[in-house]
């Protein structure tokens, strides 16, 4: 038989047990109370309208004038943004993508031949398999421990190390543990001579300040080291489809020369949101402040709830989710199909994001806090029925 399509996409379609519940309870018109809102142009915020629209509206969009690299005039925005966290990032050292997750590909085509491997952490985000699979790279995981707080656990980073490693993926903060790089991990991530990428999406979204912890890596550093953001969260507009990735390091003018030969081949940034960033990072402060408000509710509340029960918040220092550590009595699945089954509340099993350990259960703080809080609510009467 002729074979059709890549062995890339080889992934199992079907839905699993929790979107089937999902999808059965709302054929059926069942109110849920959705404790995963991620996306922050449905949670109820407020949002400068006018000004972001008509930052659209720019005669200049009408032309094209293509650079791999974006428009100066955008990436001068992005190294204002730098300038104003206390980081030195030239617009020469910045290029546009239309996504992190484009940016994760032209890196990974960047730095990986077909085979070669990508270090990335677990628990994360559940989607550099995808990522790697569709440059056919391979993915290797570092575990991150937790024991009160969440460090990286670098006897296991350095055993995952291969002839085949070509770059460490960090998260920071992470997704969905929400701890920080700190000073003294950076140091030493420095000193396995890799390239370091870093996804720093929710660097704005720090609870407190922390001395040790580092906000980004765009800075100064001892090997080359690749940052990553852009608008969907910093500004909550995903929709906007811009980010952006800072070199810096040895070898930064070589890879950023290189990523721009990747990115003419695709030039995906369009025009018109391009001359709009400017105007869209000086009104990012306005959703940011609401989404700190609103996560810093949420957490402390998520904490109140199941002080004293059996249940345990887990330390968290940043981004918009937390994490509750629940009985074991049944297993994350169980738990979750038992939550929406019985209560209506839909929350995400750990194993989601390749927790090592059950049970634990991943919550957005980023859900409007009436849901939340009700939400909260009928978890605690659930286990407290069940213990």
């Amino acid at each position: 038989m002729i074979r059709v399509f890549s062995s890339r996409l080889k992934w199992d379609s079907h839905p699993n047990p929790l979107s089937a519940l999902l999808a059965e309870k709302r054929r059926n018109g069942t109110a849920i109370l959705d404790l995963t809102e991620s996306n922050p142009t449905r949670a109820g915020l407020h949002y400068p309208g006018g000004e972001l629209l008509a930052a659209l509206a720019d005669p200049r969009s009408m032309r094209y004038h293509p650079d791999p690299r974006g428009l100066l005039t955008a990436r001068e925005a992005v190294s204002e943004y730098y300038a104003r966290r206390g980081v030195d990032v030239p617009a020469s050292r910045i290029l546009l993508t239309a996504s992190t997750s484009e940016a994760y590909s032209y890196l990974f085509k960047l730095l990986a031949d077909p085979g070669d491997e990508i270090l990335v952490p677990r628990p994360s985000y559940p989607l550099f398999d995808y990522l790697a699979a569709l440059e056919s790279v391979s993915v290797r995981q570092y575990p991150l421990r937790f024991d009160g707080v969440w460090h990286i656990d670098f006897p296991a980073l350095a055993s995952a190390i291969t002839p085949r490693t070509r770059a460490i993926v960090v998260v920071n903060p992470n997704n969905p543990t929400g701890s920080y790089v700190k000073r003294a991990e950076w140091e030493r991530l420095q000193t396995f001579g890799l390239p370091i990428l870093s996804d720093e999406v929710f660097s704005d979204f720090a609870f407190s300040p922390d001395p040790e912890r580092i906000a980004t890596l765009a800075g100064p550093s001892k090997v080359l080291t690749i940052s990553m953001s852009g608008l969907s969260k910093i500004a909550g507009l995903p929709q906007m489809k811009l980010g952006w990735i800072a070199g810096g390091g040895p070898d930064h003018a070589a890879a950023l020369e290189g990523l721009e030969w990747i990115a003419d081949t695709f030039l995906s940034v369009s025009t018109p949101i391009q001359w709009a960033l400017p105007r869209m990072l000086a009104a990012a402060g306005i959703v940011q402040e609401q989404i700190r408000e609103r996560t810093r509710e949420n957490l402390e509340r998520l904490r109140h709830t199941f002080d004293g029960s059996a249940c345990r918040c887990l330390a968290t220092e940043g981004g918009w989710y937390a994490i509750l550590e629940v009985p074991r009595i049944r297993s994350e699945e169980e738990w979750t199909l038992h939550l929406l089954a019985r209560g209506d509340v839909l929350v995400q099993p750990g194993f989601f994001y390749d927790f090592e350990s059950e049970a634990f259960l991943v919550l957005s703080l980023l859900t409007p806090p009436a849901i939340f809080a009700e939400g909260l609510r009928r978890i605690l009467d659930t286990m407290s029925y069940d213990s």
